[in-house]
């Protein structure tokens, strides 16, 4: 079994740092992790529990959380409470270079090292979650911690197998008093850039001070605490809470649920209450230990006294956290969900430079209940600059002012301006908040080290494909070699998933669970889009592959897709292509099955003309890679900057470019490198593409118009099973396309083509036109006329660079109309007469005089940002 040590620097059984570990660990714990915390008494020393043994602190916890800790600690010598609390004090706060105290907590942190390695070892620990180790409280426990991750890591030959995450840092807890020292903090351990840990903050703010702070760190990112959103109800278990604390049914509650120590100012709640009196008879419930701080209790209960609010202010002592669920059947008490039922809103008048994040806050979103607040130091960062609502007294004031006094008041007595307020805030952190996200995120960080004999990564973006995963997934686990099946050794798939609601990822999950030899990592990419996810994807890849042990080959990153077929040898022949001809760039074939066009046969003619055409130029030139199937060298992946994202405005608002994997090609091509195409990795394609979208096909518009390409959704909204799905506006059963329709969808095909595929290559790499197999296809007039034509166009145009799309379609486009009838002439020669003359000229062309004929197609051709070239030549290549 998988187990995840978690160690909190907090020193308390219930506060916002061990809540967030037990919404983290619970994601462990579901997909088949023990879970063990060390709560960090034997850490921290200002809670009064150092070397103390757990009592019922299990009991608030859920049950598949098990307390830990690390045995031995009490026998290290000068280690204890005294020892952590001189340090902290002189060390860190005062920056007092004390050579003894350093020299004690260098040697200090080596015994704890020891002890550390041997409780992983002893529980077989897997995973580590740290939780505010970088906060200087205990600078030996830290050091000892990051000496204990890289000894551990090294010696079970681990990956990054720590998170790191940090929930409040020097500049966000309390700055003001000194207590850690002053920037740059001289005293608190920075941040280790180690290949064993990934750190995470909680916002973009935190992110920005830790880089900068620390900006070797090779490995962060921002983790906003997670919350299940679900509304607090009074129900069976939680019905008599508010009997049980002597709280009338009637009367408003505010819910205060926190530590009780002077920084959390809950006198400012008792003096609320105080000025609400004769505009509503509203209560208080304070939930939190009465003994942490008993002498900042016992000042509360005096001033509740002298205010005479003492009848309406409940001092509940400490509750389980919102996650242990419902009434006392659920535990040992009540917990703060069941609080939250009965809560008419939720206080958090906190100090100004004490928190950094703010949990209640982010509780009471996820229930559905409305919240008060002051404007500390972080809560614009975290909630207030993300559009969340509700009264906040301002950062300067000390004690509730009479306009926020009004304000909450007419909160609490207005229960449709609550229901208004609480719909927005819940609507609001469902996207900000939720708990998917946290799940994306471990899903990328948490993986096993990539294999030292890895050659390819296998990139799949997907997107809402649970019906087509598991075929798709099985033919990349079961691919074959020249001896039998592909050692699972030697590959490894990367999905990308983008966004998807349908158990997309559930499906990957139990696939890589059935199949535990299959090298299956999940990482996502929130931006919708394929070409997104495939760039994250290749990122990914390329990273991961760097890091990974020993190996000197080339590495290969390649690109399939989720709702297409591979052949059971594509990537041994794609793997084999690549490694023998040296290539930047290995193309795969694409092909339908004939089967699936049975009835309709001039649809099929269509296809088939086109891949007959792809076949010989792909062979001539190498043709460009396809997302459905290619490899990419890495180290030409990276040279080239990866993927690039084109964007284009649709309708108003910017949207990302469809053709990253031409684009990729292109800038590839353009650097110098060469495509090669490999037609025995073959990849059969999803009729879908076609069935779905065959008027759009037909017109040439299949993926946008108007010089706008973006993916569109192809699936139908219903399916009958198999790979030629019916339903949403598919005719139904098949319909063969009219003679007029087979035309239309022919022309818009070999336009597409034919400036991409004959013209493109030799204007990218005019050498090309010096080999003999291209000058055999065109000629060798018409391949000297088109090299001269494409020099005299490069200089007319001044390019440099033609990477960028709208870059290339020019010049291809208008070489297509000068010189179509001799390169058609050149197709029917080499593929067949069936391929025909070219299509119609745009109407606006026809009339144009001969000797102006070049001119005026410059011009129509570069009018595409209006898109008229662009509708003339379509845009699919769909088939």
């Amino acid at each position: 079994m998988k187990t995840l040590w978690g160690v909190s620097f907090d020193a308390t059984p219930i506060s916002g740092v061990v809540v967030e570990f037990v919404k983290t660990a619970r994601i462990f714990a579901e997909r088949g992790h023990r879970v063990l915390l060390d709560l960090g008494y034997d850490i921290k020393a200002d809670k009064n529990a150092f070397f103390r043994p757990y009592r019922r602190e299990a009991d608030l916890l859920p049950d598949w959380l098990e307390l830990a800790r690390v045995p031995g600690l009490d026998q290290v010598p000068g280690y204890g409470p005294e020892f952590v609390t001189d340090v902290l004090k002189t060390v860190v706060g005062r920056g007092e270079a004390d050579a003894a105290l350093l020299a004690a907590v260098d040697s200090t942190a080596e015994l704890l090292r020891d002890r550390i390695v041997a409780a992983w070892e002893a529980h077989d620990v897997t995973a580590v979650l740290v939780e505010n180790g970088t906060l200087p409280e205990n600078i030996a426990y830290t050091r000892a911690l990051y000496l204990a991750i890289e000894e551990y890591g090294r010696r079970r030959g681990l990956g990054r197998f720590v998170l790191w995450r940090d929930h409040d840092l020097m500049w966000q807890s309390e700055p003001s008093t000194g207590k850690y020292g002053s920037y740059p903090y001289p005293a608190a351990p920075r941040p280790v850039d180690s290949p064993h840990i990934h750190y995470l903050v909680q916002h973009d703010e935190a992110c920005e001070r830790m880089r900068e702070w620390a900006p070797e760190l090779s490995a962060i990112d921002v983790l906003p605490n997670i919350f299940d959103h679900e509304r607090a109800m009074v129900r069976p278990g939680n019905a008599d809470f508010r009997r049980d604390h002597a709280i009338p049914e009637d009367v408003p509650l505010i819910a205060r649920f926190t530590r009780i120590v002077p920084q959390k100012r809950i006198d400012r709640d008792l003096h609320l209450v105080a000025a609400l009196a004769g505009r509503t008879d509203a209560h208080l419930f304070v939930a939190g230990d009465t003994d942490e701080a008993p002498r900042e209790y016992r000042r509360l209960v005096d001033l509740a006294a002298e205010l005479g609010v003492t009848d309406r202010v409940v001092f509940g002592g400490r509750l389980a956290p919102r996650e242990a669920g419902v009434g006392p059947a659920a535990g040992s008490g009540y917990s703060v969900r069941d609080l939250l039922a009965h809560a008419t809103v939720v206080s958090f008048l906190t100090s100004y430079d004490y928190e950094s994040y703010g949990n209640p806050i982010g509780e009471a979103i996820a229930s559905g209940v409305p919240y008060l607040t002051t404007r500390y130091a972080l809560y614009d960062t975290v909630y207030g600059g993300k559009g969340f609502l509700g009264p906040v007294l301002d950062a300067g004031e000390d004690l509730p002012t009479a306009a926020f006094v009004d304000q909450v008041a007419d909160l609490l007595t207005d229960p449709t301006a609550r229901a208004v307020l609480a719909a927005h805030n819940y609507r609001l952190g469902t996207s900000q908040f939720d708990r998917d996200q946290a799940e994306r995120l471990l899903d990328r960080l948490l993986l096993r080290p990539m294999g030292p004999d890895v050659r390819l990564s296998v990139v799949l973006p997907v997107y809402d494909e649970a019906e087509n995963l598991p075929a798709v997934l099985d033919s990349l686990c079961h691919q074959r070699g020249p001896d039998g099946p592909f050692d699972h050794g030697r590959y490894e798939v990367v999905l990308v998933d983008n966004n998807s609601t349908d158990g997309t990822m559930e499906v990957a999950r139990r696939f890589a669970a059935a199949h535990p030899s299959f090298a299956l990592e999940v990482i996502s990419e929130r931006e919708q889009g394929v070409s997104c996810a495939r760039r994250a994807g290749m990122l990914f890849a390329s990273s991961r592959s760097r890091g990974r042990a020993g190996g000197a080959e080339p590495f290969y990153l390649v690109s399939a897709d989720a709702d297409c077929r591979v052949d059971p040898d594509w990537l041994w022949e794609l793997y084999a292509g690549m490694r023998d001809t040296k290539a930047a760039i290995g193309v795969c074939d694409y092909y339908y099955r004939a089967e699936h066009f049975a009835g309709r046969p001039r649809l099929w003619d269509a296809i088939w003309r086109t891949l007959r055409c792809r076949a010989v130029t792909f062979t001539l030139f190498g043709g460009f890679p396809d997302g459905k199937g290619f490899a990419v060298d890495r180290d030409v992946h990276d040279r080239v900057g990866g993927i690039e994202i084109f964007y284009q405005l649709r309708d108003g608002e910017f949207v990302n470019h469809l053709s990253d994997d031409w684009d990729f090609g292109i800038k590839v091509r353009a650097s110098g490198e060469e495509i090669h195409y490999l037609p025995r990795s073959r990849v059969e394609i999803n009729p879908r593409r076609v069935d779905h979208a065959v008027d759009e096909v037909i017109a040439g518009r299949a993926y946008g118009s108007n010089g706008t390409i973006v993916m569109r959704d192809i699936r139908p909204t219903t399916a009958t099973g198999g790979d030629t799905p019916a339903g949403g506006d598919t005719p139904a059963g098949p319909v063969d396309l009219t003679p007029d329709e087979a035309r239309q969808a022919w022309e818009f095909s070999i336009k597409d083509f034919t400036p991409k595929n004959t013209i493109l290559p030799v204007l990218l790499t005019p050498a090309l036109l010096l080999r003999e197999p291209v000058r055999d296809f065109f000629g060798a007039d018409l391949a000297d006329r088109l090299g001269r034509r494409i020099a005299e166009i490069r200089d007319e145009m001044r390019l440099v660079d033609l990477t960028p799309i709208h870059s290339y379609k020019t010049p291809s486009y208008r070489l297509y109309f000068e010189f179509a009838d001799e390169i058609f002439a050149r197709l029917r020669a080499t593929v067949g007469e069936d391929i025909g003359h070219p299509p119609p000229l745009p109407p606006c062309l026809r009339d144009v005089p001969p000797d102006r004929f070049r001119e005026f197609v410059r011009y129509y051709c570069e009018d595409r940002e209006s898109g008229e070239a662009h509708n003339y030549f379509g845009n699919g290549g769909v088939f």
